[in-house]
């Protein structure tokens, strides 16, 4: 027992992390149906990688002058001295898995889907956290663009089956290995007697990757950036026409899109398409000071300021970041983004394999399903309350509820109360149909009293045909 004077620790989530409570699940599991769905009919089959993973594995592929690798990854050493890190994103696990599963030996080509946990180290505000969750495609061993068209289609149609509205995704091309060198050579010239009065950050990336310069979103550099060189005007032939066929894939199927020639992404392991995708609904009604602080999209992209600000904070327990009311629903919602990756299997010593995925944030889809009042489908409503009174009564309750459940019957039950009164109370709020009492006369009998609630008219039946019966019931 602690002592008087010692003050009692107050236990909460981690900073970064958040509990999923019970009132939030039905949005989660909306998303995980409809994902799991509609990825199983477009042939997309699950695979799970494990959330630890070498270190080598991102600071090979991501980059390492990405922000996930210079400031966002949970890497540690094992007592054994391995360099591990927990996953901050999903397709390099992939393609390392590809590799080691031998996958290039089945038929072209291989779709696959995962879900789960990803972790790094962000300066946390609502919506974006430190351990987050994503739902992501991943089509490997096809270099046509409808592969790119097939993941832009199952991500549109899966927003749309959860009800969400005012979704766009933003295209970009960033070439391939032939014209992104005369591109970078470009940008490079035009900031070189621009870069004093770029950020700290921008200036750093001059030097070491100068396509990162387009992601920063500082006001002195967004505002250089407007005059920059665009990637498409040094495309060459073969991207042209991968793109080209791309939008117009995208015109045939209806994705509504905007093409931003600065878009990047953060990943190094990126070739011709990426894209992220937002939603800019803005609820009238509701308040902007009440809008929740989310990050617009280039979600990988942290300002300086904002880890300067978590390196201050990160010894106190803060629950919740100051909303900006400026800023607070005047952004398109990141919900996820993508790309194509042609050179990422080669890169990990594998036969060049070319591929394209996206990945979305469960949180973020969650949020913007409440935010726009998404009505979720109502579950089958248990129609159902079993009722039991006395201990006999008590101890053979078991067997009928698992009787019940063989028969594909639901039923719900308060087993801990002893009270026939307060059982048929939370039976009428649970709005069932139908109240099974067993009590001790019909524990012995072999019995059960089915009640109709709305009429409080009852019968007594055997237990061997209580499922019959009930079936009959229940059809009506």
């Amino acid at each position: 027992m602690p002592n008087k004077k010692q003050k009692l620790k107050i236990f909460q989530t981690p900073r970064g992390t958040h509990d999923i409570l019970p009132q939030d699940q039905k949005y989660w599991d909306r998303i995980r149906t409809v994902s799991q769905t509609l990825a199983s009919y477009y042939g997309f089959e699950r695979i799970d990688t494990p959330h630890l993973e070498s270190t080598d594995l991102f600071l090979h592929t991501v980059g390492p002058t990405s922000d996930i690798v210079e400031k966002q990854m949970y890497s540690f050493k094992t007592r054994g001295g391995d360099a591990l890190t927990l996953r901050p994103e999903g397709t390099a696990p992939i393609a390392r898995s590809y590799i080691e599963n031998g996958f290039l030996n089945l038929p072209q080509p291989v779709k696959l889907y995962y879900r789960g946990s990803f972790f790094r180290h962000e300066s946390p505000q609502r919506g974006r956290y430190r351990e987050f969750h994503q739902w992501g495609l991943e089509l490997l061993g096809e270099e046509s663009a409808i592969a790119d068209a097939e993941i832009f289609q199952v991500c549109s149609l899966f927003l749309s089956e959860l009800g969400l509205k005012d979704i766009l995704f933003y295209v970009n091309s960033v070439g391939c290995r032939e014209c992104r060198p005369k591109y970078r050579s470009a940008l490079s010239g035009y900031y070189r007697s621009r870069v004093r009065g770029l950020c700290k950050d921008c200036k750093r990336r001059y030097k070491d990757n100068p396509l990162r310069l387009l992601d920063c979103k500082e006001e002195k550099c967004v505002t250089v950036k407007k005059s920059a060189p665009q990637i498409l005007d040094h495309l060459c032939e073969a991207c042209k026409n991968h793109f080209t066929v791309l939008l117009e894939f995208l015109d045939e199927i209806g994705v509504a899109y905007m093409l931003n020639p600065y878009l990047v992404r953060g990943l190094d392991y990126y070739s011709r398409t990426v894209f992220e995708i937002a939603s800019t609904y803005v609820a009238a009604s509701e308040p902007e000071v009440a809008r929740e602080a989310l990050p617009s999209i280039n979600a990988e992209n942290r300002n300086a300021g904002d880890e300067k600000k978590e390196e201050d904070e990160e010894e106190n327990v803060v629950t919740e970041v100051p909303i900006k009311e400026e800023k607070a629903g005047k952004e398109p919602l990141a919900l996820g983004g993508g790309g194509r990756y042609d050179y990422l299997v080669e890169l990990l010593g594998g036969r060049p394999t070319p591929g394209v995925g996206m990945a979305l944030g469960m949180e973020r889809l969650a949020y913007a399903m409440k935010q726009q009042q998404v009505k979720i489908p109502a579950s089958s409503r248990q129609k159902l309350f079993f009722v039991h009174l006395g201990e006999l009564a008590k101890k053979k309750s078991f067997k009928i509820i698992e009787m019940l459940r063989r028969a594909n019957i639901a039923i719900a039950e308060s087993l801990g109360k002893d009270s026939i009164k307060s059982q048929l109370k939370l039976a009428d709020r649970a709005a069932s149909e139908y109240a099974l009492i067993l009590g001790q006369k019909e524990a012995i009998d072999g019995t059960v009293i089915i009640r109709e609630m709305s009429s409080g008219t009852q019968e007594t039946v055997l237990q061997e045909k209580l499922i019959e019966i009930l079936k009959q019931k229940l059809r009506r």
